[in-house]
């Protein structure tokens, strides 16, 4: 498989301090692929993150999965960082790794685009949507992307836009642009070139140039083969000395349907489409109210929301107060129960949501979380210790802080009307 010398995790040392690709296997899948400057210590780090050993604030819920799920580790040495660029970018889109896919869409990924026009344009764009025009990719870092493409751009000049004028313009006077009159013919095959290039074909452009080269020089045109040899020096260099590859933890986001993905977060067998989350709201007890809010696949279905104006009088209890929200909803089997509920508050919080739905044979189902804004952590049913939110992909963390804000919110505004209505009357 492409080449990949495979280890067990248990065996880091052997890793390479070299640049190139890794793979990570659950059992003979390949389910995510990753590049470095260094294969040994990036993957190291991987582990070491999601390692008990590690502090709960560096450690990220990626790690944390691809620790748990790896049995093996591939690794492919590269000559260069731009080749490790290159060779990621043509795994993924060959494989295409469960947790690659999982934690970003296509318009997370990033694309060299070639137009097909008289003079051919190139660029970077999230998105494949004209037929009329070539996409290499994906790739995963966009500043590694625009990195090698600048260094490129010195073997292989080309235009960014479709106008030029009539006179040379900066990137002209840096060699980087074919000028306002160029020789279409051979802008296209340098064109050519610059696509093998960064579909991996580094070998067969350097061994075409070479025969281009022979070939001038036989038929004594000894400038034009000096400017091929110069072209052939200046992509060995850019291939083997360029840095491109930012020497830190990547990190991804997810794509927009976050079920399945949240499942793995609580413990829930199938992917997760409806959450409900709760508040309460009152002063001293007095006008307390429950709002339940509900997201459906990551949004907000305002049509069904509930508030639950609070039966206990005068009592500031919110443990309590909570209890009877979530009892009274309980009874409403017309409305589809959730696969997860979120409680704003802490592990108390927790306990009495889980104590108040096992009560119920049709909602012991449903995974309770809860969420402590003061330490900024997640409570999860049935785990120990709570995650840190910071720690989760951002996606899911803007998830997470959106339904607690909207139920605080929900909950506040009846809190507010019912205030409202008893200083009228």
């Amino acid at each position: 498989m492409e080449g990949f010398k495979y280890i067990f995790k248990n065996k880091l040392e052997l890793l390479p301090k070299t640049a190139g690709v890794y793979v990570f296997k659950e059992k003979n899948k390949i389910i995510y692929i990753g590049k470095a400057i260094n294969i040994k210590n990036r993957v190291k780090n991987h582990f070491q993150v999601a390692s008990a050993k590690a502090s709960a604030s560096q450690a990220t819920f990626k790690d944390n999965i691809l620790a748990e799920l790896t049995t093996k580790i591939g690794f492919l040495k590269t000559n260069s960082e731009i080749e490790a660029l290159i060779l990621e970018a043509s795994l993924i889109k060959k494989y295409q790794p469960k947790y690659n896919v999982v934690w970003r869409d296509d318009k997370n990924y990033f694309y060299v685009a070639v137009s097909k026009d008289e003079k051919p344009l190139v660029y970077i764009t999230h998105q494949k949507v004209n037929p009329k025009t070539e996409y290499i990719g994906p790739f995963v870092e966009g500043t590694a992307l625009k990195k090698t493409l600048r260094f490129l751009r010195r073997a292989f000049p080309y235009y960014t836009t479709k106008k030029h004028s009539k006179n040379k313009c900066t990137w002209c006077h840096l060699d980087l642009c074919p000028g306002p009159t160029p020789d279409l013919k051979a802008y296209k095959k340098n064109i050519k070139k610059l696509i093998l290039i960064l579909k991996g074909k580094r070998g067969a452009v350097l061994n075409s140039l070479k025969k281009e080269m022979k070939q001038l020089a036989k038929d004594k045109k000894f400038e034009e083969a000096g400017k091929v040899r110069d072209k052939i020096f200046a992509l060995q260099q850019v291939m083997s000395h360029s840095r491109v590859i930012e020497n830190h933890i990547s990190r991804v986001s997810p794509r927009p349907d976050l079920g399945e993905t949240l499942a793995r977060i609580v413990d829930y067998k199938k992917p997760i489409s409806k959450i409900e989350a709760y508040d309460v709201s009152n002063i001293q007890g007095k006008q307390a109210t429950g709002s339940m809010v509900v997201f459906i696949n990551g949004k907000s279905d305002k049509k069904q929301y509930r508030k639950f104006r609070i039966r206990i009088e005068n009592e500031p209890n919110d443990i309590a107060m909570l209890k009877e929200t979530l009892e009274r909803r309980f009874l409403h089997n017309e409305w589809k129960y959730p696969e997860v509920i979120l409680i704003d508050g802490g592990k108390a919080q927790l306990n009495i949501a889980i104590k108040t739905k096992n009560q119920n044979s049709k909602t012991k189902f449903i995974k309770i979380i809860s969420i402590a804004k003061r330490n900024k952590e997640l409570f999860i049913e049935n785990r120990d210790k709570p995650i840190l939110l910071k720690s989760l992909q951002q996606e899911i963390y803007n998830l997470i802080i959106q339904l607690d804000d909207e139920a605080h919110r929900f909950a506040i505004n009846y809190h507010k009307k019912l205030r409202s209505e008893k200083l009228l009357n």
